[in-house]
Formats: C-alpha cells, sequence, structure tokens
C-alpha cells in the first residue's frame, strides 16, 4: 500500500512557519514530514522545533546536499533528529549541482555516483556504531558514532536518473525523486534500482516520488503554478535531462514554456480533485512506495495557508 506524506512547501524563514504541516501529519493520515534542502531555516533544526511544540511526527529529509556536511556530522545529525522526534527519519542525501560543489569543495565531483556511494557507504556505517576507516576519492573518515539505541534512521539517495538508480539499489534505504513521471518511475527508475538490489544481494530500496500537485480552478493556471515551484529545477541540467528522458519536451531555453511540458507530460499533476486523486493513484500503480505532496508551486503564487488546505483537502480523498 502507497503511503501519502506532505512536504513543507516553502523554505521557512522562522521555525513555526513548519508547525501547520506537522499538525497535518500529526492529525491526518500523513505518513512522515519532509523538508528539502533549506538555507534558511535548517530541516534539521525545524523539525526539532516542531517536535519541541509537540508535533514529534516521522519526518524526511529530501535531500539535503553531501558538500553541506561531513558524512560524520551527516550521521550525528541524522541520529540526533530522531533521538529529539522520538519517531524515524529518512536521512536523504544528494550531490547537489555541480556548481554547488565547485563552490563548496573547490570543485565539482569527478564522479558524482563515486561520491555518493563512498557518502552513503560511511553514513550507514557511523549509524551502525562500526569504526569506520575510509580512504575514498571524496571521503575520509576514520572514526565511530558511539552507539546508542535511537529510533529508526533510512538512508536515502536523491534519484533522477538510471546509474544513481541502480546505486541507490545497491546502498540506499530509500530512492527520493523529484519532478519524475510516474511512467518513467515504472519504466526506467525501479528497474535500474532492482537491477543494482540485485546485484548487491540485498532487497529493493523503497521508492518516495516527492510530486508536485494543485487543484485546478478557473482562475489558475497550471503552467504558472508549475513554473512558480519548479523554476530553479527547470534550469538545472540533469533535471532536463531526466525530463527528456521521460518524454517530457523541455527545452532548456524558455522556462514557461518547459513549466507547460511539464503539466503535460505529468511531471507536475494539476486537475479537479477526482482527476488529481487518479493522477497520483498512477505513482501507486506505477510501484511507488509513498507520495509526498508537494505544494510549492500553490505557495509561491497563493501564500501557505492556500497551500495547507489544497494538502488537507488532498489527504482527506486519498485516505
Amino acid at each position: 500500500m502507497t503511503d501519502y506524506s506532505v512536504l513543507i512547501p516553502f523554505l521557512p524563514r522562522r521555525p513555526e512557519q513548519i508547525l501547520p504541516y506537522a499538525g497535518l501529519v500529526h492529525w491526518t493520515h500523513a505518513r512522515r514530514l519532509w523538508q528539502g534542502q533549506s538555507l534558511m531555516v535548517e530541516p534539521h533544526h525545524g523539525f526539532v522545533h516542531a517536535a519541541g511544540a509537540g508535533f514529534r511526527v516521522p519526518t524526511g529529509l529530501g535531500v539535503t546536499l553531501m558538500p553541506l556536511r561531513h558524512p560524520y556530522e551527516a550521521a550525528l545529525q541524522a541520529r540526533s533528529l530522531a533521538l529529539a522526534t522520538g519517531r524515524s527519519v529518512v536521512a536523504g542525501f544528494g550531490p547537489g549541482a555541480p556548481s554547488l560543489q565547485q563552490a563548496l569543495l573547490g570543485a565539482p565531483y569527478r564522479s558524482p555516483l563515486t561520491a555518493a556511494r563512498e557518502y552513503l557507504t560511511a553514513v550507514r556505517g557511523l549509524l551502525a556504531g562500526e569504526d569506520v576507516r575510509m580512504a575514498g576519492e571524496y571521503v575520509t573518515c576514520a572514526a565511530q558514532l558511539a552507539p546508542f539505541p535511537s529510533p529508526r534512521v533510512d538512508l536515502g539517495l536523491g534519484v533522477l536518473r538510471p546509474a544513481m538508480a541502480r546505486l541507490a539499489g545497491e546502498v540506499a534505504d530509500v530512492a527520493i525523486t523529484w519532478l519524475t513521471p510516474a511512467a518513467y518511475l515504472r519504466d526506467t527508475v525501479l528497474p535500474a534500482m532492482r537491477e543494482g538490489a540485485a546485484e548487491a544481494g540485498r532487497p529493493v530500496p523503497r521508492l518516495t516520488a516527492i510530486v508536485p500537485v494543485a487543484l485546478a480552478r478557473d482562475d489558475r493556471t497550471p503552467g504558472e503554478i508549475a513554473l512558480a515551484g519548479n523554476a530553479a529545477h527547470l534550469g538545472l541540467p540533469h533535471y532536463l535531462d531526466m525530463l527528456r528522458r521521460s518524454g517530457v519536451q523541455v527545452t532548456g531555453t524558455d522556462r514557461a514554456a518547459d513549466a507547460r511540458a511539464l503539466v503535460a507530460g505529468r511531471g507536475f499533476l494539476s486537475g479537479d480533485l477526482g482527476d488529481l486523486v487518479a493522477q497520483l493513484r498512477e505513482y501507486e500503480d506505477a510501484g511507488v512506495d509513498e507520495v509526498v505532496l508537494n505544494a510549492t508551486g500553490v505557495a509561491n503564487c497563493y501564500g501557505p495557508k492556500e497551500s495547507s488546505e489544497e494538502l488537507r483537502t488532498l489527504l482527506t480523498a486519498l485516505a
């Protein structure tokens, strides 16, 4: 059975802005509260604030960027979050854009796959209480995280294309996708994950899809909402490549046109309530284990209150 979860649809400037979305998870059947990388209120800190306010809910980091922290710090923060909330954590990681890698590390990863493999391997060992001894191409670690019982921490890997999906099959507990149409997950991502898992002799990881959504209304234009929530992604080469592989006709030069193509290609879902629920069910049929409802475009166009109400409406219809 597919779970449904909630993404905080903006970068919080104050931790109390998170509370309405934590409340949605607390009071509805939503499985988990997710946050992408934020350079305002850092996601770990925001989730702990929500727990202190009484909303001790399962959380997901989808995804935090590897260049921002050493694997030891990543493992420590993930376990600390689990201890502070008393609930499970999906600690998702991704290499980020080459421009970020260049800015923070002095050079982009020559091989993002190797970097991700080393990073997740180190974090997993540390969370398991192992004495991690690694001198890799990108990760150096000779340390141990003091063993201590905590709620479950699962390792996630941001996945867009087949090679990273295969790697997720080998080393991750969860593959986390963004803007990926259901058919692409079914036909491309999941087969690659199964291949990687088979090679590693381990179970296939869970698949979590973070899906941008908006209810259709007479005063709304879906392409404008899609652009408001995804303009940055439509400028990144790895997202454009994934969308082209999935059959979405993006140009990379006209973001407004690309946002309309995103809607047409079902990378962004819009429709009346019944139609939108049916489109989300396509992710269930594709084999997705968890769908994270992303109302970022609605929040950017109409405000956080509107996005919260829209998420509640969808969760009620999906219950």
